[in-house]
């Protein structure tokens, strides 16, 4: 593999009784109110103990416009928030500055404090892309975002952050993530792709416990280019690399047409499909699953999770934001971060 796709031998090693480090995301959004309401789920759900990085101010404010009982305890580090996660809401305050640079420093902060072993994985809330916008570390997305903090703790590495979008009913992975449409066709290569299908697959295998991993991949053209007649990328690079795949033993099959790969028999044939862009992957994961999809980065030295929705400003503070992509987001990084305890690289084929 790769030096993207594989763990520094300096990554800390975690404990599975560490908690997981939860940003709160934009305080303007329904993070604060998602957040408030998984921990009063946490009995009923037997949650992992999480800790909150961000404005304890923000969060007692909201749970005020809400009228709900979340006592909160101010926490000055991780390891306090066990103790205090049955009778309270742990929330680790930073000196984070105010608006769009506070809802960068949170993250930092927690991908500091996990990558220091001092939480099991690393879970967050959503944030609006303008607030990635800083002089120093400007990036389209949190998932780029995480790959650029991964290599600050771990130096001499690079990461190739592999986006999953995850449910019961369906695991799919973009190959090519937050760029223009029209951008698709020229950064779609065969690199790009096999590594995209090799970290998918090591991820199936070792954060998710399938022995046998089978992958099926969308073309990116309409009826896979028709031969040609629509487009040659099935012809130019999906197949060859599939094929290059499957004869090194890997059970990956396509070019699939996109547009008949999402129905429950098919689905039934794989157990993640690669898509070739944003939108061909998120359309069916959100129709069959919108308030439970959970977002995993993949390819990076410790786990991450995040519900798959945004930051919802018009609905906040209003009661109607729904927490069960973040009790699910929350689940799943628990359930990675405790089979990775073990062994701390991240999966590899």
């Amino acid at each position: 593999m790769p030096a993207s796709s594989r763990a520094s031998v300096t990554t800390k090693p975690r404990s599975p009784a560490s908690p997981l480090a939860l940003t709160l995301g934009d305080p303007a959004g329904i993070g604060p109110d998602i957040t408030m309401a998984a921990w009063l789920q946490r009995a009923k759900r037997g949650l992992t103990p999480f800790v909150v990085f961000g404005d304890p101010e923000a969060l007692a404010a909201r749970a005020r416009a809400l009228r709900v009982d979340v006592p909160l305890a101010v926490v000055g580090s991780p390891g306090e928030a066990a103790a205090a996660f049955a009778d309270a809401l742990p929330v680790l305050a930073s000196d984070a500055g105010k608006g769009d640079t506070a809802v960068l420093d949170t993250i930092v902060a927690a991908t500091a404090a996990v990558a220091a072993g001092e939480c099991l994985a690393l879970v967050t809330n959503p944030i609006a892309k303008k607030a990635l916008q800083s002089a120093d570390l400007q990036q389209p997305g949190h998932t780029e975002l995480l790959a650029v903090l991964a290599a600050r703790h771990n130096p001499g590495r690079t990461y190739k952050p592999v986006m999953m979008l995850a449910s019961s009913q369906l695991k799919v992975v973009p190959a090519t993530v937050h760029i223009p449409l029209a951008a698709v066709p020229k950064a779609l290569t065969r690199s790009l792709l096999t590594e995209t299908i090799r970290i998918t697959t090591a991820a199936l295998r070792d954060d998710f416990a399938i022995a046998h991993p089978r992958l099926a991949v969308t073309g990116l053209n309409p009826h896979c280019g028709e031969g040609g007649m629509l487009g040659r990328e099935e012809i130019d690079i999906i197949a060859p690399v599939i094929a290059e795949l499957a004869a090194g033993g890997l059970a990956v099959t396509g070019p699939h047409s996109a547009d008949a790969m999402f129905h429950g028999e098919a689905r039934r044939s794989y157990d993640a499909a690669i898509a070739m862009y944003h939108d061909q992957a998120l359309i069916p994961l959100k129709t069959l699953a919108f308030d439970s999809g959970v977002n995993v980065t993949l390819g990076l030295p410790f786990v991450r999770t995040s519900p798959d929705h945004g930051t919802a400003f018009d609905i906040a503070g209003t009661g109607k934001a729904s927490p069960d992509s973040l009790l699910a987001a929350l689940q799943l990084a628990a359930e990675i971060g405790r089979r990775r305890t073990g062994a701390q690289h991240p999966p590899r084929p």
